[in-house]
Order: C-alpha cells, then sequence, then structure tokens
C-alpha cells in the first residue's frame, strides 16, 4: 500500500488534553488496522509557538515523539526537559508526558502511539 503526502487526514485540535492553542494532526496512519491492530496513532505533528499538548499519563499504551525541527518543552513524567531536532522521547505504558514549542519557530515532530 502506498499513500501519498497530499492524501493523507488533517485534523485540528483546541487545547489537545489541556494544552495551549492549536494542534495540527496530519495522519500518516488513517485506521489502526494499519498498524496490524499495534497501535493507534501515527501522525506529524505540527504546533505553531506557544502551542502544545497537556500533560496526560498513557495507561495502556506508549508513546514516542521524534522531533523533526523547532525547540520542545517535554515533560518527561513531570521532569521538565529541552527537545530538538532529532531527539526521542518514549513515554512508556503507566507514565505520563505534555509537550509545548517553547521556540519562535514551528515545532514538528512525529507521534506513535503503540499497544503495549
Amino acid at each position: 500500500m502506498i499513500r501519498r503526502k497530499e492524501d493523507r487526514n488533517v485534523e485540528y485540535r483546541e487545547h489537545m488534553r489541556g494544552g495551549d492553542g492549536t494542534v495540527q494532526l496530519n495522519h500518516i496512519i488513517h485506521e489502526p488496522g494499519e498498524l496490524n491492530d499495534k497501535g493507534r496513532l501515527f501522525s506529524h505533528m505540527h504546533l505553531e509557538k506557544g502551542c502544545g499538548i497537556g500533560w496526560h499519563v498513557h495507561e495502556k499504551d506508549a508513546e514516542l515523539f521524534y522531533i523533526l525541527n523547532g525547540t520542545a518543552e517535554y515533560s518527561d513524567n513531570g521532569e521538565i526537559v529541552t527537545l530538538n531536532a532529532g531527539d526521542v522521547s518514549i513515554c512508556p505504558a503507566g507514565t505520563g508526558h505534555a509537550i509545548r514549542n517553547a521556540g519562535e519557530e514551528p515545532l514538528d515532530f512525529i507521534a506513535l502511539v503503540l499497544y503495549v
């Protein structure tokens, strides 16, 4: 199967998980079955300056972020760290995280949520 960039579903979420502003989700995978029922999200996320995804805990899944560009303020289970292009964050089941664009430029990252 091939999916072209122009065929992606784009979704906008206001105050995602209680975060500031709008999150743009460019869904790379549209249906969980496309991940062999092993995950529920594979998206290119876009955050403008000051926008973010609020704190939340992953109970029955894990989430990975791969930073493409920009500067992120990331809460790694409560510890605030800075992420830059090329960095990867891993939020295992039972832990929590949040992410916010802390820079002047847009923040883009790939998000992958997998069932555990």
